[in-house]
């Protein structure tokens, strides 16, 4: 059943025209990924579709009482006074009001003196507790705990005041607000913006169990593939439908394109032997024909060429060919104070050809690591050793490379000494055309920085490349051209990203940095390394972190079955007790709980107030036990 249906949706800013003719519906329970490039639209079709601008032309329906919630790219809550908590817990309100009933219930149960008043008490107090137990009343703060934790939040953080607050923390806190509220459609533009790595798969498995309807805008393919069920594609001004999720949608693309062009080729053919048909008989003995064959022709229903994309053409090439041995560490400490290191390294290599990834969560030293290797920072310990003839090209995070007072051009030309017209077809290239190269940096989106970091990379002609988050604020289909351009890189790569797409396509290995230690993965036979990388993540999880650090583990315990000895087994064994144990604390505690229901019957038949008061409270107390039993559970048997 459709909760939102749109016909004919026109948008124009003054003459320009954002999108037109978009109709799309929205069933209950659907999970929709919006993708296009920048500035196709998408933020302004969310927008139209929450009621927040008015289309140019067409109609939204939306479900009579349909409650509809709208994370904006970078959400403010200004003028919202209070605390993190009173912003979550407002989402209850209506359990407060029922929790605040029942005790006035209680109150007047213990007051009562007439036993028919009683009574009706009573049965009033019967019937709203198990309306307030079915609405979650007795586990909602949990629930507050588990959305505010899952989105990185500490509990420090809890009782702050939302003035004091971020704007990449204010986000995540819209964000917790309106999973607690649970509306019947959400509708996110990049909600994966402010989150680590943590956060966002604790989101992707969260949004797995959404009941409700969801529209979602996001630069994170893999987070795409996770949570979506049909993709919408927004391109040139018109919306196309796909089913599945997001590398479903990239294999439908390129068939429905590569068919569209075959049927548009065939046309044209057509087309044009027809026109010559009509061209030599028109005026001749078989003029009528002719006729007939051009009105034919009018009434045609033509098909639409494939659209030419505007994207950026990246040629990255070395002709300087690098020794074997590219990098190695030996004893490597890494931090910027003596007294306080970010993390000690095993010994490692990087060989020609390699292309490692980088992953940890923020601030536990990934960019240190980069800048010791660059030579920016000492090593507080141990020495980094660059290979023969290896030439570096950085790509530094949030473009801290380039000089925000000069021009484009100009940074391009710091590089190398082009004619200026030569300069400027390469800055065209990367999407700068006219008077776009005389831009100060300064002025630039975070899209169009990245474009000249990247142009100022290519020209460098390394072989050895740092990228740390390349991919940030680039579009889709600019992560996708530079995703391609490295694998056909013929140097060697270190990439730092949060972008678990980029990183699973790419990598050879992965270096993980956690809680203060260095894990080597590497992928085996059909195993890609990222896919090892999360079975290492899981095993050292549920072994309580071995000691795994060098790269002699390089995940093929856990990602091949076969090898996984004695202490797999071992740990197989302590799940399964584990599992036995909750288990048998669950029924305990489903028991009681049954024992306190009679109990409370009981009493309610002998009008014994007191004694309801106090079996209320214990019943409310081992139903929250309960849940997080049930909690403790299903997290040991997903592990």
């Amino acid at each position: 059943m459709s909760i939102l249906t749109a016909t004919g949706l026109s948008k124009y800013f003054g003459a320009q025209e954002i999108f037109e003719g978009v109709s799309l519906q929205i069933s209950h329970g659907e999970r929709v990924a919006l993708v296009g490039p920048n500035g196709a639209g998408k933020t302004t079709l969310l927008r139209v579709l929450a009621g927040l601008e008015t289309p140019s032309s067409g109609r939204v329906h939306r479900a009579k009482g349909l409650r509809i919630g709208y994370l904006p790219q970078e959400a403010t809550l200004a003028g919202v006074e209070g605390t993190l908590w009173d912003l979550a817990h407002a989402a209850f309100d209506h359990l407060q009001k029922q929790a605040a009933e029942l005790r006035r219930l209680e109150e007047a149960m213990a007051t009562a003196t007439d036993p028919f008043e009683r009574d009706r008490l009573l049965t009033r107090y019967g019937r709203a507790q198990e309306t307030f137990e079915q609405a979650g009343g007795y586990v909602y703060e949990y629930r507050i705990r588990q959305v505010l934790g899952g989105l990185g939040f500490d509990e420090a953080d809890y009782h702050r005041p939302l003035a004091q607050f971020s704007g990449g923390q204010q986000t995540r806190a819209h964000l917790a607000r309106l999973l607690l509220d649970a509306p019947d459609l959400l509708l996110l533009d990049e909600p994966t913006n402010h989150l680590d790595l943590t956060a966002v798969e604790w989101l992707e498995d969260y949004l797995q169990s959404w009941p409700g309807a969801m529209v979602v805008v996001a630069h994170d393919r893999y987070f795409l593939d996770k949570v979506a069920v049909r993709v919408w594609d927004l391109s040139h001004g018109r919306l196309e439908v796909y089913r599945g999720n997001y590398s479903d949608y990239v294999h439908q693309r390129a068939e429905r394109r590569q068919r569209q062009q075959r049927e548009y080729r065939r046309q044209q053919a057509f087309i044009a032997k027809e026109e010559e048909f009509i061209r030599r008989n028109i005026a001749g003995q078989r003029t009528k024909e002719a006729q007939g064959r051009r009105k034919r022709l009018a009434r045609l229903e033509r098909v639409e060429r494939t659209p030419v994309e505007k994207h950026i053409k990246l040629d990255l090439r070395s002709d300087l060919r690098s020794g074997d041995l590219v990098l190695a560490t030996h004893g490597l400490v890494v931090g910027y104070q003596p007294d306080a290191p970010l993390f000690a390294c095993p010994d490692l290599e990087i060989r020609r050809g390699d292309r490692v990834a980088l992953l940890g969560p923020n601030g536990v030293g990934k960019t240190a690591f980069v800048k010791t290797i660059l030579g920016e920072i000492k090593p507080l310990a141990g020495r980094v050793r660059l290979g023969a003839a290896v030439e570096i090209g950085y790509f530094a995070q949030a473009h801290a490379g380039l000089d925000l007072g000069q021009s484009v051009l100009d940074e391009v030309l710091s590089v190398e000494n082009l004619p200026i017209g030569q300069a400027r077809n390469y800055l065209g290239r990367f999407l700068f055309s006219g008077d776009d190269v005389f831009k100060p940096v300064s002025a630039l989106s975070g899209g169009e920085r990245a474009r000249v970091a990247l142009a100022k990379l290519t020209l460098r002609g390394a072989n050895f490349l740092v990228l740390d988050e390349p991919t940030n604020h680039l579009d889709i289909p600019s992560q996708e051209i530079l995703q391609e351009v490295l694998s056909n890189f013929p140097g060697t790569i270190l990439l730092v990203s949060h972008d678990r797409y980029f990183v699973d396509a790419l990598a050879t290995q992965v270096w993980a940095l956690e809680e203060g230690k260095l894990h080597v993965s590497k992928g085996e036979a059909s195993f890609r390394p990222y896919s090892t990388y999360l079975a290492d993540r899981r095993a050292r999880r549920s072994a309580g972190d071995g000691d795994q650090t060098t790269p002699a583990s390089n995940g093929r315990a856990v990602a091949h079955e076969s090898r996984a000895g004695a202490a797999q087994k071992r740990e197989q064994a302590r799940r399964q007790r584990a599992l036995a144990e909750l288990e048998a604390a669950i029924e305990a505690v489903e028991a009681r709980l049954a024992d306190l229901s009679a109990a409370l019957e009981e009493a309610s038949r002998a009008q014994a107030v007191e004694q309801l008061q106090s079996l209320a409270q214990d019943y409310q107390a081992t139903e929250e036990e309960l849940a997080q039993l049930i909690d403790q559970w299903t997290a040991t048997e997903a592990s």
